[in-house]
């Protein structure tokens, strides 16, 4: 027993141990291969050698269980497999060529071969490889390259420890540790110990980290890593966020949202807002009305899959669609033909019958019949049940009205949606920098929509009461859009709260019946341009009731095209904040890449990545000011390195086709349970008390943006850069450069002047700081730096003709 085709090398194996001849007769009694010809048998060609001599795991067709066992009984070398056949019963036996050719004399349908010995050389020389690539990693020490490791406290002040470590060795055999110390002037492991989790992503190792942030008891200082390969690093841990934040002024005024509120309140609110203070806002009415929270009305008729079919009206159930009636009738008479009748706005279906009176319509019939009535073709289309062939009878059913399901109350318009945003600011003419907040594109992100509209009522209401808040309002644009999917949203409040995309339908008739309502939609947040499902990336589906939902093309959706209509009407956007929940992650472009190979869209420039890394800290200080929420130092990066691959979303739409620099909020991080020391989720709609302390706390954030943005306007000073040399050989020398703020560097190495088209120092990989440059011989450097404002280092003119680049010159020993 225990012996499987699965596998193969064992299988093999047994053949070696127990080598079993077959006489050309076949006797029930088989004897162990004899080589001696004294035997007066003939010697077999299964030899119990290295040499198989064409051992094959073969297939075998018998007519039924007693051939079966005449095999078993016959000592034929049976594996534990048996498929019942329409002809019979297929097994697999292990025979060499001249047992299998005994088979067949004695009238066996012995067939081809599933594995033979090329297949066991090509194991053995892969197992081979395998084996002598993990002796040789093991006896190489890794190379360990921390990434970061820090400490913060979230909520109760509960203190927590991050770190995420690189290794040479990427193969899942290595084991990191983390032992910490408990503080200045501790032991080094007086904190604790723990083993670190191994994080993979599109099948590619990334990185080492905790698998959550462990809780901890006192702030450590340095933590030492550990691997099982040998290596070993030891890293000072840093405090995560909890900068100090000037607190508003006494009469600053917050909490303006006590309920979740439906997409048409929503919009209610900001359009009174501009009213209220038309000196500093304006309604701007979006160019692209939605579909509008409407459907077309649908009525089922039949239980069997065969013998259902179902009814769409062609006009919305708001605009007539309800008022469609349909009956099924069985004609009193016997053979009576198939026929449809149309009075008005109700259809009735006289069923045929058999020459006894019995129904004889099939489901496919009647669709048939429907779709051709001309009149009954007007009011409405007839499918079979999910692509069904519709071969069963269809059974009478009473008059029944057909209804588009949807739930809101009358308050709540089925027409297109007018979208609108909110745009603030002293001076709205294009001269100042715009910022772009937007929510909701996910419909069921109930909290979102709640974040853009507190900040709106913040900076609207303070702005005589406060005086930074009256600086932001005086010196930026800015553009708030609280729902995105305004009838996805209206659909999540009253009719499924799960819905995630908008709900313009393109299924077709195989996935559009009644039940399948809660699926359709477009998932906005897949619909851009920008590294697509259309472009071969990851994320994102072709099917139109998955999640992720592409479209059926890139911007199909009035929703995107209003996105992107904004940022080209107002070209002085330079910041955007995409708000979605939940998770609590703070992220950034790129956003998508393709699996095979995660080939990732190009990553942002160096400095540009630096500017949003130190951004992160004043935002994400400003989330936990609120309450103490902390978001984890591991949840904040690019989108694919701390969550996934999302094939066609608004943020690299914005950044790559309009350099837009835009951030991705996930509010709702998961809250600690001092109890059970387990992180629990909040779900996309907690319960309001939750669900308020979300919106006021990624309210700060946005403001925090705001802020950003606003240093970003004012920003006059140049940046300072400085090569520093970081290694050398008797034969090379490695330097890089070094910046007093996030910038670009700009090099050349052969003497000549450098441009904005010379190298650029980039990233020496994810998370592991700036470039390393190797010369193999002396070499005067030349470059500049030009921070995110534009400001150029010295106030050099890279496309003039003058000589203030930096130089500096890079020895190496060995002069050549």
């Amino acid at each position: 027993m225990g012996r499987s085709i699965n596998g193969r090398v064992g299988r093999v194996a047994v053949v070696l141990a127990l080598p079993i001849a077959l006489t050309l007769t076949l006797s029930p009694n088989p004897v162990l291969a004899d080589p001696s010809p004294q035997t007066g048998q003939v010697v077999p060609d299964r030899q119990p050698s290295t040499d198989q001599n064409g051992v094959a795991l073969l297939r075998i067709v018998v007519p039924d269980q007693a051939a079966v066992d005449r095999l078993n009984d016959m000592g034929v070398d049976l594996a534990e497999y048996k498929k019942p056949l329409d002809n019979g019963i297929e097994v697999h036996a292990v025979l060499s060529p001249q047992e299998a050719q005994d088979l067949r004399d004695q009238g066996f349908d012995v067939r081809g071969a599933i594995s033979d010995q090329t297949d066991y050389a090509q194991n053995q020389a892969e197992r081979k490889s395998a084996i002598m690539s993990a002796e040789a990693a093991q006896d190489e020490r890794d190379t360990l390259t921390p990434l970061r490791a820090e400490w913060f406290t979230s909520l109760d002040d509960q203190r927590f420890l991050s770190v995420e470590v690189k290794s040479s060795a990427t193969d899942a055999e290595t084991v990191l540790t983390a032992t910490w110390d408990s503080g200045p002037k501790t032991a080094p492991d007086s904190g604790g110990t723990a083993t670190m989790s191994r994080f993979t992503d599109a099948g590619q190792y990334m990185y080492h980290r905790f698998s959550s942030p462990l809780p901890i008891t006192a702030a450590p200082t340095k933590v030492t890593i550990t691997s099982s390969r040998g290596g070993s690093v030891t890293v000072p841990v840093n405090k995560w966020l909890g900068e100090k934040r000037k607190p508003p002024s006494k009469h600053y005024v917050e909490d303006f949202v006590d309920h979740y509120m439906d997409p048409t309140e929503v919009t209610g609110r900001i359009t009174s807002l501009a009213r209220q203070f038309p000196k500093i806002s304006q309604i701007i009415d979006l160019p692209n009305k939605t579909n509008g929270y409407r459907r077309a009305a649908q009525a089922q008729f039949g239980t069997a899959t065969a013998s259902t079919f179902y009814v769409t009206s062609k006009a919305y159930g708001s605009e007539g669609g309800n008022d469609i009636g349909v009956t099924v009738a069985q004609p009193a008479t016997a053979s009576a033909p198939l026929s449809i009748a149309v009075a008005g706005k109700n259809v009735t279906v006289n069923l045929a019958t058999d020459a006894t009176g019995a129904i004889s319509s099939t489901a496919r019939q009647v669709v048939d019949a429907v779709n051709a009535d001309t009149a009954a073709a007007a009011l409405l289309t007839a499918s079979t049940y999910r692509g069904n062939a519709g071969a069963g009878l269809v059974a009478a059913a009473p008059a029944t009205k057909l209804t588009d399901n949807l739930k809101a109350p009358a308050s709540v318009s089925r027409a297109p949606f007018q979208m609108k945003a909110l745009r603030i600011g002293k001076k709205r003419d294009g001269s100042k920098v715009g910022v772009f907040l937007y929510c909701q594109e996910h419909a069921r992100e109930w909290v979102t929509p709640l974040t853009c509209v507190e900040t709106a009522e913040r900076l609207l209401r303070n702005y005589d009461r406060d005086p930074a808040t009256k600086k932001l309002v005086d010196n930026l644009d800015i553009f708030i859009m609280p729902t995105v999917n305004p009838d996805g949203g209206t659909y999540s409040f009253y009719d499924y709260n799960m819905q995630r995309k908008n709900m313009t339908n393109y299924c077709p008739a195989t996935s559009g019946d009644p039940a399948s309502r809660n699926s359709w939609g477009v998932d906005l947040n897949r619909n851009f341009t920008v590294g697509s499902l259309f472009d071969g990336y990851s994320g994102a589906s072709s099917s139109c009731t998955s999640g992720t939902f592409a479209g059926p093309s890139e911007l199909s959706e009035p929703e995107t095209q209003n996105e992107v209509w904004l940022t080209h009407q107002y070209p002085n956007i330079k910041f955007a904040m995409n708000t979605h929940s939940y998770g609590g992650y703070f992220m950034w472009p790129p956003g998508a890449y393709k699996t095979a190979g995660r080939e990732l869209l190009p990553r942002v420039d160096f400095g540009t990545e630096n500017y949003f890394w130190n951004a992160s800290s004043h935002i994400l200080s400003a989330v936990q000011a609120w309450r103490g929420t902390g978001i984890w130092p591991g949840q904040t990066g690019p989108v694919p390195d701390v969550l996934y691959s999302a094939a066609g979303n608004s943020a690299d739409e914005h950044w790559f086709n309009r350099g837009i620099i835009g951030w991705d909020f996930e509010v709702g991080a998961d809250v600690y349970n001092a109890t059970t020391k387990q992180f629990e989720a909040v779900g996309f709609q907690p319960d309001f008390a939750e669900g308020h302390e979300e919106a006021m706390e990624f309210a700060n954030g946005q403001l925090a943006i705001l802020e950003v943005a606003r240093s970003f306007s004012d920003d006059n000073d140049r940046p300072k850069s400085k090569l520093e040399v970081t290694g050398r050989t008797d034969s090379s020398a490695t330097f890089t450069f070094t910046m007093d703020e996030p910038a670009n560097v700009y090099y050349t190495l052969d003497g000549s002047r450098p441009t904005l088209s010379s190298p650029r120092l980039a990233a020496a990989g994810m998370r592991e700081g700036a470039q390393q440059i190797t010369v193999d011989k002396t070499t005067e450097v030349h470059w500049f730096a030009v921070d995110i404002a534009g400001n150029v280092e010295g106030n050099y003119k890279p496309d003039g003709h003058s000589n203030s680049y930096r130089k500096d010159t890079v020895k190496v020993r060995n002069v050549r």
